[in-house]
């Protein structure tokens, strides 16, 4: 029993002989386990802090893709109003060429404001792009997926990315063809693009890709950050989906009906293809 007790004795004052711990071993003591065990390599790895970037990224997608979706509507607006008369789309034109303001046509200005819509276009395509299927397993998953849930939102995705890898070529056309002659842009020169120019089959695909790309962003973008929900979000999202549908119907019936227009005007004015149009009361001086 004696022996017992001394050998215990023993044992503590060869404990509390044991020398302080090192600066390393301090370090190691305050940090979190999972720290501390990966640096020693003795336990699982550190826990890094997740990266704000897909965030920020994801933000920087929406704003862009609304604010083309907002523009997209404003653009159907402006070359709609040659339903309005020739007058009306000159108008419209020389608004933008800054000529009720200054007194002469600058198209460059169109083209200052092509180039900014260009830059957005690019940006959100690149940014959108990240979220597509990269190979073929990638597909099929999402396929497979896609087909087991039979879920609505998911099949408008898809053909969210149909309609955005057609426009990435026919709006390309389009706007190239906006920043290089803005001069162009009026009753008679856009009605002669579309019929003797031969343009009117790719603006009618373009305007069945871009109301449906663009109708099925804005309705996705209010699902994502919750714009006008509701307390029942099944109700809220049946809402949301029948604005969705009635606002792209409405847009491809004034599109399609603009379009008509335009070569219609470009039948009737195919004699002089090429001339501009100036209504009579405008003077020669101020076109």
């Amino acid at each position: 029993m004696a022996q017992q007790m001394i050998g215990t004795r023993a044992q503590h004052r060869g404990v509390s002989k044991r020398p302080a711990p090192g600066r390393q071993e301090k370090l190691l003591m305050n940090q979190p386990a999972t720290a501390a065990a990966s640096r020693t390599g003795t336990g699982p790895a550190r826990v890094l802090r997740k990266s704000r970037w897909p965030a920020r990224l994801d933000w920087l997608q929406s704003a862009s893709g609304l604010a083309l979706g907002l523009f997209m509507w404003g653009h159907m607006f402006f070359v709609s109003s040659i339903l309005l008369g020739k007058d009306a789309m000159w108008h419209v034109t020389k608004f933008f060429e800054g000529y009720h303001l200054f007194g002469r046509a600058m198209p460059w200005l169109v083209s200052i404001v092509v180039a900014v819509i260009i830059v957005l276009f690019i940006g959100h395509a690149l940014l959108a792009v990240r979220k597509f299927p990269i190979n073929y397993r990638q597909y099929r998953a999402y396929a497979d997926h896609k087909n087991a849930m039979r879920h609505g939102d998911t099949t408008l995705w898809w053909w969210q990315v149909i309609t955005g890898f057609a426009l990435f070529f026919l709006a390309s056309v389009h706007l190239y063809i906006m920043l290089t002659q803005p001069e162009t842009i009026g009753p008679y020169g856009s009605a002669d693009r579309m019929w003797t120019g031969l343009m009117w089959p790719l603006y009618l695909v373009l305007l069945f890709a871009v109301e449906l790309h663009g109708g099925i962003g804005l309705y996705r973008l209010m699902e994502k950050w919750g714009w006008f929900a509701g307390p029942n979000p099944d109700a809220t999202r049946a809402r949301l989906k029948t604005i969705k549908w009635a606002l792209t119907a409405f847009f491809l019936v004034l599109g399609l009906a603009t379009l008509a227009a335009y070569v219609k005007l470009g039948i009737e004015h195919a004699p002089n293809a090429g001339q501009h149009y100036t209504p009579a009361w405008v003077q020669p001086a101020a076109k």
